[in-house]
């Protein structure tokens, strides 16, 4: 008897060595950072890929907002967590790549994080009430000319999203606006709504959920969903304006095996029929990029933000 205990007992062991005893990754549900407020467009497409993904990698994704500093108070969570694939974060390339060279934070991007897939991208559209005067871009620019400036414009927070891409718009125009800032696109939107501010830039998820209710008068690029609004680049600005890529990020030392569970899950969704249907039906696109491919452009878009933060700071 005891010998048949002994072989049990080592058998186990051996089970336990060879990994055939562990459960495979994921054992538990995975929380998702996303460091911005409800009812931004971050929001509304995690809402979708979180939904499916599930049935290609074993087990539930959670979300969890957690706002504030333009980005940082979720980053900065993530950055401290256990490298080990159950805490991820939802981002763009604004608070990954630019944000670090505006000011010091507590958390390096390039070197805390990896990205583990970047789920798609969206072109920034200037919008405003579909009952207000402006019919056009330059009929923002033409009305914060009149009010020396006072003409209230928002946005989702300093150095974000939606922030670089309307000052580079102002610039442009050779035009001054009182820049109100909001807490995420969310609240940024409602801020529209209700009159606080008269015009801001977002994205065709968020847009396209507002229906009748706002005006699109020019986008990055060519948004057939929103009914083709004029492209910037038509009305006469030079170079990439308002690109936001959503990227899916780890900490730096997560096991690369779980990392590549997590690509291989998320990569299964180009093909997903109902990951199709629900991305059309908020107007996005499903440009999506491997972690690995997208590292490869990661360093080179950080050196572009460097030099983007020097000629909007300087004088």
């Amino acid at each position: 008897m005891k010998n048949l205990l002994k072989i049990f007992i080592g058998f186990l062991a051996i089970l336990s060595f060879t990994g055939l005893a562990k459960a495979d990754y994921p054992e538990k549900p995975i929380t998702m950072v996303i460091p911005f407020g409800p009812g931004g467009s971050h929001d509304l497409n995690a809402r979708v890929f979180t939904s499916i993904v599930p049935q290609y990698l074993g087990n539930a994704i959670i979300v969890k907002l957690v706002p504030g500093a333009s980005g940082q108070t979720g980053t900065a969570m993530v950055a401290q967590a256990k490298p080990d694939g159950y805490t991820l974060l939802f981002t763009h390339n604004y608070v990954d790549q630019l944000q670090h060279h505006v000011k010091k934070l507590p958390y390096k991007p390039l070197k805390d994080f990896v990205t583990v897939a970047r789920i798609n991208y969206a072109a920034a559209c200037m919008i405003v009430l579909s009952k207000s005067k402006y019919k056009s871009v330059q009929d923002v620019f033409d009305t914060a000319k009149a009010s020396g400036g006072k003409m209230k414009l928002g946005h989702s927070g300093m150095w974000g999203a939606t922030m670089v891409p309307m000052a580079q718009l102002l610039s442009w125009g050779k035009v001054q606006a009182n820049l109100t800032p909001y807490k995420g696109g969310g609240p940024m939107v409602k801020g529209l709504l209700s009159g606080d501010v008269e015009a801001v830039l977002h994205f065709p998820s968020v847009i396209k959920g507002q229906g009748s209710k706002v005006r699109t008068l020019g986008c990055g690029s060519k948004e057939k969903a929103l009914g083709t609004p004029p492209t910037f680049d038509s009305l006469g600005f030079t170079g990439q304006i308002g690109y936001m890529d959503r990227i899916l990020m780890a900490p730096a030392k997560t096991p690369p095996d779980r990392i590549k569970k997590l690509q291989d899950a998320l990569g299964k969704l180009k093909g997903d029929k109902t990951f199709k249907k629900f991305m059309g039906r908020l107007g996005e696109n499903m440009e999506f990029m491997n972690g690995t491919d997208y590292e490869k452009v990661r360093a080179e878009k950080s050196k572009n933000y460097k030099n983007l933060v020097k000629q909007m700071t300087k004088g």
